[in-house]
């Protein structure tokens, strides 16, 4: 979830003119990106080694 700081913080960042859409990608960037350092500290995350492997099955 975002935080109005990360939302001031973002639209500050963007030029003086923008569209909706580029504000909408950026945030939805932002969010995913923390949700993905969340797992990383929780531990939810998968090897490279066995990413390879997964990748290995499919082109089997």
């Amino acid at each position: 979830m975002l935080t109005k700081a990360q939302l001031n913080k973002t639209i500050l960042d963007l030029p003086d003119t923008f569209s909706i859409d580029e504000l909408i990608d950026k945030l939805i960037f932002i969010e995913k990106v923390e949700a993905g350092m969340a797992q990383s500290v929780e531990g939810k995350v998968i090897s490279n080694e066995d990413v390879k492997k997964i990748i290995d099955k499919w082109s089997a």
